[in-house]
């Protein structure tokens, strides 16, 4: 729910804030699952929880951090606008050309390149400086009635990703039933998305979850609109990354506790 932990994304709320590297075949793996802990929003299915994995290793924190940790610092130092842009722009630029040198999935970078630029050109025509995290204050306001109108009409947010998850509805599972024969009796993973609505438990359950993400979105607003206001871009700034991948990570793991299928009793 991939917007991007530090809100310059473009990526819905629960999504990875970075891929990071494949892990080699060599690495340990989870005993429960044979793998290791996934990253992102994958992770909610899994049997083990990874904060590190989660937001991608320490490159995916860079990734996530850095651009908007670039802008705060040279912002405070100058107290001039174009050389915090600037200096932003092109940490964000590096990070990408980072992973096209090494040849590593470039989605997260470009991502968080494409709303990093999206807050320097609106910082820029206007002239103020705390523009720069408007776009992500608005991305905040619209995830927080999204989730609070899925939750009144009792299909919580959070229900549909899970699900949807668990069924394996990959974009290469979703192209494979979009050509499947009508005629064939295989069971339609489309099916997984619905079917947990006739569980009351389960509705609680994903509903509990989603009001998580509700208080996220909620807190950023409450914290970061009147520095907004104010004008206030040092503070702002700080706030934007501390409410940014600490939280989102926190709230990943809280949801993962909350919607997580208990374990199998032990063989004797």
């Amino acid at each position: 729910m991939n917007q991007h932990p530090a809100e310059h994304g473009t990526m819905g709320p629960m999504s990875e804030p970075a891929r990071g590297d494949v892990p080699p075949q060599s690495e340990p793996q989870s005993p429960q699952q044979g793998q290791a802990p996934a990253r992102g929003v994958r992770a909610l299915t899994g049997d083990e929880f990874s904060a590190a994995q989660a937001v991608g290793g320490v490159r995916g924190l860079v990734e996530a951090v850095l651009p908007g940790l670039v802008f705060v610092v040279a912002f405070v130092i100058v107290n001039d606008l174009m050389v915090p842009l600037i200096a932003s722009v092109v940490a964000a630029v590096v990070l990408v050309a980072a992973r096209l040198v090494q040849r590593t999935p470039v989605t997260q970078a470009l991502g968080g390149l494409l709303g990093i630029a999206i807050g320097v050109v609106w910082a820029w025509t206007s002239g103020e400086a705390e523009n720069y995290y408007a776009g992500g204050l608005l991305l905040n306001a619209a995830y927080l009635v999204v989730l609070l109108g899925t939750i009144l009409a009792r299909r919580p947010a959070v229900g549909y990703v899970v699900e949807g998850l668990r069924a394996g509805l990959t974009p290469d599972a979703v192209r494979a039933e979009a050509n499947r024969d009508p005629d064939s009796d295989a069971p339609s993973p489309f099916a997984a998305l619905t079917a947990w609505r006739q569980d009351p438990g389960l509705v609680r359950t994903y509903t509990i979850a989603t009001w998580l993400w509700v208080g996220l979105f909620a807190l950023r607003l409450a914290v970061k609109t009147p520095l907004y206001l104010a004008g206030d871009i040092a503070w702002l700034g700080t706030f934007h990354l501390l409410l940014g991948v600490p939280l989102w990570a926190l709230v990943l793991y809280l949801t993962w506790y909350v919607v997580r299928r208990p374990k199998a009793p032990a063989a004797r």
